[in-house]
């Protein structure tokens, strides 16, 4: 998008999510978590000062009333009995009751208390907690819920954008750091440079100056012309040093005021990418108010097939049990049928061996009665054969 003045190359997301004026929990479900946390929060700072309560109840018992003061009671007993138990080995079962106990007996405490804050802050501010591991833990779940905060206010995207724009920022900031370095350098073997040639100078000049000494009768002249040389060409090389080391600076200033305006522009594309942000946290809001409203129709469809499977488990209830008496009365049938089959074939084979002992009866009888008529035939042939012989 186009950026206003000033604000050229930042995303309006990066401007929008680094501008505190946008940091407000304005989406209900942002604000149903952060709910839980403040009250999570207020919890554990309660639990924290019950240990001091209970060690000066008399003290605070006015104050307390009758109900949370018996509460206390009742959890310093619980409290002692599970030191107990779990300092001498003993039944399991019984720990974990004593410790189910406890966790109620502290979740009835923390209820009296929400139920009145007054008491709460006045205990609060009251009592002199020392430092204990459970404070660090607070403070690391106060960091938590301002960390929370800030991730549901970040969407991926723009956390995503905020970091390359960081990123950026980062790789800028480094490579004009590389270049005022590299200046700096050359600054520096600018000067050292200068600080041979003036040593060099001046060394040719102390040793020109012992020649003069040796030749100062005979050359004044000329070692008058070669000091003057001298002097004029260490003016001119200082001249020309001062100079390049006034334009180093120059730039090393003009550098550090360009790095100045690009971290001033970089907070105004802040601005505007938290601008963004804004607008991206409202859709997301429609968005989850039509996935409630989409999520409650559902919940009652379901609860109208819910209601309908109740009772079709019951129907197929009534039905099993039927199912199981005439499974029963069938079973009955079943073994009736199989007695009667047993005896109908016990039948079947004794009729049949009374058959087959008929038939050999009667066959014998056959065999018997023809070899009767046989024999009475015999006899009836030899009496005639002997009448015809006499």
């Amino acid at each position: 998008g186009m950026a206003a003045p000033g604000r050229a190359g930042i995303p309006l997301g990066v401007m929008k999510v680094l501008d505190p004026r946008q940091l407000k929990p304005d989406i209900t479900e942002t604000e149903r978590i952060l709910t839980v946390l403040d009250e999570t929060i207020v919890k554990l700072e309660i639990t924290r000062l019950i240990p001091r309560v209970i060690g000066s109840l008399e003290r605070y018992a006015r104050m307390l009333g009758p109900e949370i003061t018996s509460s206390l009671l009742e959890h310093q007993k619980l409290s002692v009995e599970i030191q107990h138990l779990f300092a001498s080995p003993g039944d399991e079962e019984s720990k974990r009751d004593v410790e189910q106990r406890l966790k109620c007996s502290l979740r009835n405490i923390l209820r009296l208390f929400l139920a009145n804050p007054l008491l709460y802050h006045g205990l609060k501010y009251n009592i002199r907690v020392r430092e204990s591991p459970a404070d660090v833990f607070v403070k690391a779940f106060m960091e938590f819920r301002d960390c929370m905060l800030e991730r549901l206010l970040t969407s991926p995207d723009e956390e995503k954008e905020k970091m390359q724009f960081m990123k950026d920022i980062s790789l800028r900031v480094e490579k004009n750091t590389e270049t005022i370095s590299a200046l700096q350098e050359e600054l520096a073997v600018v000067i050292q440079t200068r600080d041979e040639e003036l040593k060099r100078k001046d060394k040719m000049i102390e040793n020109l100056k012992t020649s003069m000494e040796d030749l100062a009768k005979d050359c004044k002249a000329e070692i008058q012309h070669i000091m003057e040389e001298g002097e004029n060409q260490q003016k001119e090389d200082e001249k020309a040093s001062k100079y390049k080391c006034a334009r180093l600076k120059q730039e090393v200033q003009l550098l550090g005021a360009r790095f100045n305006a690009l971290v001033l522009e970089h907070r105004a594309s802040e601005l505007v990418l938290r601008k963004e942000k804004c607008k991206a946290e409202m859709e997301i809001q429609k968005w989850v108010q039509k996935y409630d409203i989409d999520m409650t129709e559902k919940q009652a469809t379901y609860d109208e097939l819910q209601a309908a499977y109740s009772d079709e488990k019951d129907q197929l209830s009534l039905l099993m049990e039927k199912h199981a008496l005439l499974l029963q009365e069938y079973t009955e049938i079943e073994e009736e049928r199989r007695m009667l089959k047993e005896k109908e074939e016990e039948a079947a084979r004794i009729e049949a061996r009374r058959n087959d002992a008929a038939t050999c009866i009667q066959a014998f009888w056959k065999g018997y009665l023809v070899r009767s008529i046989y024999k009475s035939k015999l006899k009836k042939g030899k009496g005639k054969g002997r009448g015809k012989g006499k």
